[in-house]
């Protein structure tokens, strides 16, 4: 059995492991998925920016489920002031820094890449795992609390209220369940079913909308009796713009939406001319969608916290009340009957249930792109169903743990989506700088700056979103160093390339035995070179000077997978030497003898020294700063790499 040689899998592991292979090639920043088996590439065509909102939209729109019902129980009789408040740091913060994300990162790998060319070697790492820690919160939370809505306008519909009253947990875990099961089968066409939800869900919402404003004109006195009640309770303008502050934290979810915005970009059509370098089509259009989209919440978000605030007693948005999570469900039921407020509950349930499909994608789409590539993950990570099986479990967790209640959840997303933001924010503000643009520096330092306070508050606040964060942190860092270690005799070099010169020697030895030394370089003069070939004759017996020398320069340990370039030099007119650079010697190593054999037809010779120190920090050494104990982890590479042992290069140490 050869190196690429696999023993036939069963038939269940190979329908969990389906597209593995593609998983793998696109586990780079180049094209994210939005579904389990939808996933954009050259040779598929993309969809006008319009449609790829309602991508986006299922998410960020879904939110008008339950943000005029949190707004309420935050702000009371504020709530609209507070709304407005939230549309201004979404239009004049998040809208210009997501709008730079785009053109930063038009590839949809969004803020999180863009620190992470930010920062190398390990803390740059480290900090990426951070920021998927508070990402799966994000888009967990987001599976759980849309799913708890969903059920909540499900257990009080009037008609169903009786039937199903107290079954909520286990209607939520069944929608969960559901979601699950459509990714493991395979989920095809989101952006046309999200059309069209985003398309109903939104003129629904327009009905009750004007309804609940006419109610409003016609009634008369409800707007003086709330101006006066505001003003009784809280006095002046001031003031109230100062306590909307304050409450603002925590209408924090009305700000959802725009990190998904980014990650559909590869889905957004652009122009015939654009390249993979330069897609400035699609780095206009993702603008459009943005902009779009923060535009048609923002008009939404201020309305509905007008009408909901008008209308509703405030004692329906307590818990146990009937507008508590499903506000302008509960108006459509009021203003425009049963029948109506059923339709309005069916498609409230869907597009909720649809956002938790989005945010699903989300993670198949974020996880497989970062820990994979950097060793930290299984090889079955890359592959769909398993992640969906893993996802599916925590979310089942989650909605256990908050009880599946819509407002315990709230401050768990708020945070999630806050510290993205935060990121993405700080992020641009930096690429701003290098860019020489002092305006736009200083106008992100001020986004930066209002983003990082709403953060800071919502969590003193609700510290179950960064405990939340924390556990999912530290989940994936403990995951991610078992996963290296486990990993870290994985031969994971993707491609070996070789110079002229590189090529020429190894085509003249390929006549007679392939012997290399591996050469730690120091000073590089005649004298290293001569010595070291004296050494290796004495501890191997071996006659004659017939070597070529290997010298590996760790460039970034932390890095798992890359191609490998071998150049060739001759130094002094006599030595042979071969450089590479990599992320790990002994992987170069064993990478170049095996495309060595693969080339020639003959099996290679490779000499060592054997290191001085102790085995196991040696081996620490190798596992985080690609060097260490070479010659025995080289020969463990290779035996991993290659199982047959007559085929496999030999490691000479002395």
């Amino acid at each position: 059995m050869t190196a690429t040689e696999h023993p036939p899998p069963g038939r269940l592991r190979a329908w969990m492991l389906e597209g593995l292979a593609d998983m793998g090639k696109g586990h780079g920043p180049q094209e994210p998925a939005t579904g389990s088996e939808a996933r954009p590439g050259p040779e598929r065509e993309g969809q006008r920016w319009y449609r790829v909102m309602c991508l986006t939209g299922v998410d960020y729109f879904s939110t008008l489920g339950y943000q005029p019902g949190i707004a309420a129980l935050a702000a009371g009789l504020l709530s609209p002031v507070a709304t407005v408040v939230l549309v201004i740091v979404t239009l004049a913060g998040a809208l210009p820094v997501y709008r730079r994300v785009a053109e930063e990162s038009p590839h949809g790998e969004g803020s999180i890449a863009m620190l992470e060319r930010l920062l190398s070697f390990w803390k740059g790492k480290l900090f990426v795992l951070t920021l998927l820690g508070f990402a799966a919160t994000d888009f967990l939370i987001t599976i759980t609390l849309s799913a708890a809505d969903a059920s909540t306008h499900l257990v009080e519909n009037p008609h169903l209220t009786s039937t199903l009253q107290g079954q909520k947990m286990i209607i939520t875990l069944l929608l969960v369940a559901l979601l699950g099961a459509v990714f493991l089968k395979g989920f095809l066409e989101a952006i046309g079913v999200a059309v069209a939800l985003v398309a109903v869900y939104l003129g629904l919402n327009v009905v009750v909308v004007l309804v609940g404003l006419w109610h409003v004109l016609t009634a008369g006195h409800v707007v003086t009796d709330w101006a006066a009640a505001l003003t009784a309770e809280h006095g002046n303008a001031f003031a109230m713009i100062g306590v909307s502050l304050l409450v603002f934290p925590k209408l924090a979810l009305g700000l959802s939406g725009f990190e998904t915005g980014v990650a559909v970009m590869p889905h957004v059509q652009g122009d015939p001319a654009d390249t993979q370098e330069n897609p400035r089509g699609r780095i206009r259009d993702t603008r459009k969608l943005l902009t779009a989209a923060a535009l048609i919440m923002s008009v939404f978000l201020i309305a509905t916290s007008f009408i909901t605030t008008w209308l509703i007693p405030a004692k329906e948005f307590e818990p146990g009340g009937k507008a508590n999570g499903r506000a302008l469900a509960y108006l459509a039921h009021e203003y425009l009957g049963n029948a109506f407020g059923t339709v309005y509950d069916a498609s409230t349930i869907a597009i909720l249930w649809f956002a938790g499909a989005s945010a699903m994608a989300g993670l198949l789409n974020l996880m497989p792109r970062y820990l994979p590539r950097y060793g930290m993950a299984p090889h079955w990570a890359r592959a769909v169903r398993p992640m969906v099986l893993v996802f599916t479990l925590i979310a089942f967790l989650v909605t256990w743990i908050f009880d599946a209640d819509v407002d315990a959840q709230g401050g768990a997303y708020a945070t999630g989506v806050l510290v993205l933001m935060s990121s993405a924010a700080i992020a641009v503000t930096i690429a701003a700088r290098r860019a020489g643009q002092r305006g736009g520096t200083a106008g992100f330092a001020v986004v930066s700056a209002v983003l990082l306070y709403v953060t800071v508050v919502n969590v003193i606040e609700r510290p179950d979103g960064v405990k939340i964060g924390a556990c999912f942190i530290a989940g994936i860092i403990l995951v991610s160093f078992l996963s290296r270690l486990a990993r870290a005799f994985e031969l994971r070099v993707t491609g070996v390339t070789l110079d002229d010169m590189a090529e020429r020697f190894i085509r003249d030895m390929a006549s007679r035995r392939i012997r290399f030394i591996a050469n730690e370089p120091d000073r590089r003069d005649k004298a290293e070179y001569r010595d070291k070939i004296e050494q290796i004759r004495q501890d191997n017996d071996i006659p004659g000077e017939d070597f070529v020398f290997v010298e590996v320069t760790v460039m970034d340990p932390s890095e798992f997978e890359a191609g490998l370039t071998v150049r060739g030099e001759i130094l002094h007119q006599r030595y042979r030497v071969l450089t590479l650079e990599s992320s790990s010697v002994p992987n170069a190593l064993a990478a170049l003898l095996l495309h060595t054999r693969d080339t020639t037809g003959r099996i290679p010779h490779i000499y060592f020294e054997w290191t001085e120190g102790n085995p196991f920090a040696n081996f620490l050494r190798f596992l985080l700063f690609g060097q260490g104990e070479v010659a025995p982890v080289t020969r463990e590479v290779l035996r991993e790499a290659e199982p047959d042992r007559t085929r496999r290069p030999r490691v000479h140490t002395g």
